[in-house]
């Protein structure tokens, strides 16, 4: 219930309340243009890279409770949100290149980087050809690219059907119960929690930009590069997670050097709404043990 309640609430970030933003609606300089959004006045910067189809605005219960100690960034992928549109056919390369042209927009020579699903795939590449740029590294309910052992379960797979291409009432039934376990779902308000994920995921990107991206996480290989990532790295596992197997995690955990897991055993895919709390708190301290 904490998490559920904390991502209810934090839409006060795009208000700009506690640790009001910095730049509110920004867009990159360079073309195609990505927009961004800054929270917080004081701390060391921290870059969230969301993932498949989805706006930077689901960082919100990350944000909200990060602002106060750190300068943080969320934004939308070309062709989400508020971005122009991109590429036919980007790459997990190409989109990891756009996260750089963010921090480069914003000046920040290094950030802590954050990534959930297809976002830590790309924080992988981010971190693979620009090390320098990263202080600490964070993987959320993601994987190296194995190209059949990375296939969601058969529920999982139904569901991402259905709610990729169903009508909007088929992807507010279905979403949820690809992101979260069913316990879970029973255990909140039913009511809130539709206007939740009305809000958050009622505004599919286009088509076009949701093929775009199944090819470039279908072509994402990280793999065999992973052993040279050299930077405080913490993997997040939800054990329940249908969409990207825990397993998938555990691949990570034997491939980048001294990564350390944390586990969630009943938490799904929504992890970062499920227990927001606990991973806030989690956040802060793998970032606060680098900078010390």
């Amino acid at each position: 219930m904490e998490g559920f309640s904390d991502s209810v609430t934090a839409t006060a970030s795009d208000r700009g309340s506690d640790g009001a933003s910095v730049r509110a609606n920004a867009l990159t300089g360079t073309e195609p243009r990505l927009a961004y959004r800054v929270f917080g006045r004081r701390g060391t910067p921290v870059l969230f890279v969301m993932g498949f189809g989805m706006s930077g605005r689901v960082w919100a219960p990350q944000v909200d409770e990060l602002q106060r100690d750190h300068l943080c960034c969320h934004y939308d992928h070309l062709g989400v949100g508020d971005s122009e549109r991109g590429p036919l056919f980007p790459t997990i390369r190409s989109m990891a290149g756009d996260g750089l042209r963010i921090m480069d927009d914003l000046s920040w020579d290094r950030a802590h980087v954050v990534g959930v699903s297809m976002g830590g795939m790309i924080a992988q590449e981010l971190a693979l050809s620009a090390a320098d740029r990263c202080r600490t590294l964070t993987l959320i309910a993601t994987h190296g690219g194995v190209p059949f052992g990375s296939l969601p379960t058969l529920a999982g797979m139904w569901l991402f059907l259905r709610g990729l291409f169903g009508g909007k009432e088929t992807r507010l039934r279905s979403v949820p119960r690809l992101l979260y376990p069913d316990d879970y779902l029973r255990s909140i308000d039913p009511v809130a929690f539709k206007a939740h994920m009305n809000e958050r995921f009622g505004k599919p990107a286009s088509l076009r930009t949701i093929l775009g991206h199944l090819q470039a996480v279908w072509r994402h290989r990280t793999e065999s590069r992973l052993s040279q990532i050299d930077l405080p790295t913490l993997l997040v596992r939800p054990g329940k997670d249908i969409l990207i197997r825990p397993t998938q995690t555990d691949r990570l955990a034997k491939r980048i050097p001294h990564a350390e897991v944390l586990r969630f055993d009943d938490a799904g895919h929504g992890v970062t709404f499920q227990e927001a709390a606990e991973l806030n708190a989690a956040l802060r301290d793998h970032f606060q043990r680098s900078e010390s």
